[in-house]
């Protein structure tokens, strides 16, 4: 049998198999944050297509720490109901998810969210649209205490566990690169200090979820932009959470501002453009005792495979061929071997952002037009 589709464990969750769906903004979500049904039957469906486990899209924990518009909120109780319906369908669908957390922190927008974007330092750089306001101490305890929040709501809501988003230039990450932390409080200056507020993120998750509660991160192993986190001090990082007991680590890398090498790569047409943090992600593994998964440009059940079971990763995550194709992971499963469709050229969050929702643009042309199509 295929070691991708063996049954796996992340602390007390059992998943079907070891692929998983990776957070990706989806834009169904009322302004407020609420879920809309349309964004409970993507995640129904992604349950039925066969991936083992899904991760919602980012989710904030405080108003101000809103991104995009449209994007899903866990900062009131006001949607426990709605949250419910979405993993009893997810789990009446043989499914499991994991709610992914975050403040977007200098990344903000405020004209989605209505606050002015906050950050570690008051400074100008590439990823942030406008010049933060600094996060004083006593606010940085009180989104410190908005995720732990947060993730309580997640257990109670029936999620399987929650994913820290420490990656994609998002706060935590903020406060992890020298480029855009600032600070000469305890929360600056070395890496021991500028990742204060991580850890103090995921003890006090821990503290209300308890140690059988899965809790993950997302994290970038490298920003690639000028001055900004790097691969030593990432590595030191996970080290240091594999010791705290964090349950998996999703490797990843880049910012808004990395060019080329941003999160979500486009034009991956062939195999030697997949599995681009995959490197990052077997070095990250070396040093730490949790299962690590690796994100980025998979496309072939053959590389899948060998990532696996040569190169010995322990997941694998996808998202952008999901959007095209929700049942790749079963139509995989039950034998067939093309590598998914996707072709890589981000119009499903082009095109999202003003029909309400994320898409296959292409595929929608497609069958709109009855034409073939190419990238």
């Amino acid at each position: 049998m295929i070691k991708a589709f063996e049954k796996a464990n992340i602390n007390t969750m059992q998943l079907s198999n070891r692929l998983v769906r990776s957070a990706t903004w989806e834009g169904m979500c009322d302004s407020d944050g609420r879920p809309d049904s349309k964004l409970i039957n993507y995640y129904k469906t992604l349950a039925k297509g066969g991936i083992g486990l899904i991760i919602s899209g980012y989710t904030f924990v405080r108003p101000e720490g809103k991104q995009l518009p449209g994007k899903m909120g866990i900062c009131t109780d006001e949607f426990a109901d709605v949250f419910k319906e979405m993993t009893n369908e997810v789990h009446e669908a043989g499914g499991k998810i994991v709610i992914q957390l975050v403040h977007a922190g200098g990344q903000a927008d405020e004209k989605s969210s209505g606050y002015p974007p906050l950050a570690p330092s008051a400074i100008k750089v590439d990823q942030f649209p406008v010049i933060p306001v600094m996060l004083s101490e006593e606010e940085i305890r009180n989104i410190v205490n908005a995720f732990s929040k947060a993730a309580l709501r997640a257990k109670t809501y029936g999620f399987d566990g929650v994913q820290i988003h420490g990656a994609h230039g998002y706060l935590i990450n903020q406060f992890l690169s020298p480029l855009t932390n600032r600070r000469d409080d305890g929360y600056g200056g070395s890496i021991i200090n500028r990742a204060r507020f991580l850890f103090e993120v995921y003890e006090g998750i821990r503290s209300v979820v308890g140690d059988s509660f899965p809790v993950l991160i997302k994290l970038n192993a490298i920003d690639y932009v000028d001055g900004g986190l790097a691969f030593e001090d990432a590595l030191w990082v996970a080290e240091k959470l594999s010791q705290k007991g964090i349950d998996a680590i999703e490797v990843s890398s880049g910012t808004g501002a990395s060019g080329a090498l941003t999160p979500v790569r486009t034009k991956i047409l062939s195999q030697d453009k997949e599995a681009y943090n995959l490197d990052l992600a077997l070095a990250i593994k070396e040093k730490v005792s949790c299962p690590v998964m690796a994100v980025g440009g998979f496309r072939s059940l053959e590389i899948i495979k060998k990532a696996i079971e040569v190169k010995g990763i322990d997941f694998i995550s996808l998202s952008r061929p999901l959007i095209r194709e929700p049942d790749l992971p079963a139509r995989w499963i039950n034998g067939e071997q093309s590598p998914a469709e996707c072709v890589s050229c981000n119009k499903c969050f082009q095109g999202g952002l003003s029909m309400g929702g994320i898409f296959c643009a292409l595929l929608k042309k497609k069958e709109n037009n009855n034409l073939s199509f190419s990238e």
